[in-house]
């Protein structure tokens, strides 16, 4: 690694960590009204392919919570998968549906046990620690989105890439990587934004 990659690491490292605790110090009956808030906005700016299997996640310490919005789109016809991590690279999205039997399926996320289907989706609302107006995102460190997209879009598959975040975790700028794959939305408390590429 270089000393330029190394800065970079230190730089988003001290990125991430004050946007979360911006993002841990906002009160939880705003996060659960954000929460429900994004049902609207999400329907309101994505037009949904016909049995789309949109992958979402089990949230974890303060992240706005997606499940309303999946309840919705399990209602609309959708199949819904999570993140399951295999291992220290590897991410599988497995089947859910509300009301199976969930199990830890790494980084302190739920979701189905190991039989369950294993499935590419067509949208992916991904969680992040950081976003930026170009779709630029600061996970938590470990890179395993980065890289199911890389080996979704190895297969010829390209999901749409919708970040979900509160507008308290907005940034002017993340330096993008060779390895990092920018959003196409990101969906806040206020809306629907498309992500704008400089």
């Amino acid at each position: 690694m270089s000393m330029a990659d190394g800065d970079l690491k230190m730089q988003k490292a001290d990125l991430r960590k004050s946007v979360l605790q911006a993002r841990n110090a906002l009160p939880e009956i705003f996060r659960n009204t954000a929460s429900e808030t994004i049902v609207q906005n999400f329907l309101n700016g994505i037009t949904l392919p016909e049995k789309a299997c949109v992958s979402g996640f089990w949230p974890i310490r303060s992240e706005i919570d997606p499940r309303p919005l999946m309840r919705v789109l399990e209602a609309r016809g959708m199949t819904l998968c999570v993140p399951a991590i295999l291992d220290k690279q590897t991410i599988e999205f497995r089947t859910l549906s509300f009301g199976d039997t969930l199990v830890e399926t790494g980084f302190g996320t739920m979701g189905p046990p190991a039989d369950a289907p294993v499935v590419d989706p067509d949208i992916m609302l991904i969680p992040l620690a950081a976003f930026d107006g170009a779709g630029n995102r600061i996970g938590y460190g470990a890179g395993y989105y980065d890289r199911a997209i890389a080996a979704l879009h190895h297969k010829n598959k390209h999901p749409l890439l919708i970040g979900v975040a509160f507008d308290a975790q907005r940034v002017d700028h993340i330096a993008h990587e060779p390895h990092d794959v920018a959003l196409n939305y990101i969906l806040t408390e206020t809306g629907l934004i498309a992500a704008s590429p400089v």
